[in-house]
């Protein structure tokens, strides 16, 4: 909403020139660079996406296995896991983006070798996705109705086979929705990261449209990040259906 809200200054306080209007849509600014910064929007998107995946669904599937009725929760260890994941989870989640991508900047550079591009926005945006995935990850696998649990059990299944084959498979049409809107929120954290020097369309915005006062730029970019942000939205409503068994 804000980078709307900046769209909508800067093409306000933009004079109204002809040789202004007449250079809308070719600039080359947008020629030269939109295909690119889109590219590297999608990219981080993408990465930090799948590492966010990768560490968030366990990290949710064992924060239901080890709560109070979980599978595990007859073990001696659940109830410090369930405590340690909860409160790694919660702090993560609390961290504001900017402060969280600033003040891990050298183990970015560790694991990168840079903290400017977008491979170095994959690290903060991982971190700051990841326990906002695994929330969602608990709530969607809590949601599989217990019956279907019990009648694994009966049939003899362990808790893992009840945790993937049960679980998962049930909760999978929610999964894919909670994905989308990871994917989604990761796609305004990078435009926002591209304040800082990461590069993508974020960049774009605000070193041409904002800071140049190119309304022009703005604008576009507004409109490629809302045609990212739908793409997404359908792929992932049609996933969704597909894997629906209900």
């Amino acid at each position: 909403m804000s980078l709307i809200a900046t769209t909508l200054q800067v093409v306000t306080m933009m004079p109204a020139a002809a040789d202004d209007f007449g250079r809308w849509f070719s600039n080359p600014v947008i020629t030269n660079n939109l295909l690119d910064a889109t590219l590297e929007t999608i990219y981080m998107s993408f990465w930090s996406g799948f590492f966010s995946i990768l560490l968030g669904l366990p990290i949710g599937l064992l924060l239901v296995a080890t709560a109070p009725a979980g599978l595990l929760s007859a073990s001696k260890v659940a109830r410090v896991v369930y405590s340690v994941l909860g409160l790694i989870v919660n702090v993560g989640r609390s961290l504001p983006f900017v402060i969280l991508m600033i003040s891990i900047i050298p183990f970015t550079r560790l694991l990168v070798g840079t903290s400017l591009g977008w491979k170095a926005a994959v690290v903060p945006l991982t971190l700051a996705a990841a326990p906002f995935f695994a929330r969602l990850v608990e709530s969607n696998v809590q949601g599989v109705e217990s019956g279907k649990l019990e009648a694994a059990k009966m049939a003899g299944a362990s808790n893992w086979q009840i945790m993937l084959g049960v679980q998962v498979r049930e909760a999978l049409p929610s999964l894919i929705q909670s994905i989308t809107v990871t994917l989604i929120s990761l796609i305004g954290y990078g435009a926002m990261a591209g304040t800082l020097g990461t590069g993508g369309l974020g960049a774009l915005a605000m070193n041409y449209g904002y800071t140049r006062f190119m309304g022009d730029v703005m604008l576009i970019v507004v409109i490629d990040i809302l045609l990212i942000v739908v793409i997404v939205q359908w792929v992932g409503d049609m996933l969704s259906r597909l894997v629906d068994h209900r």
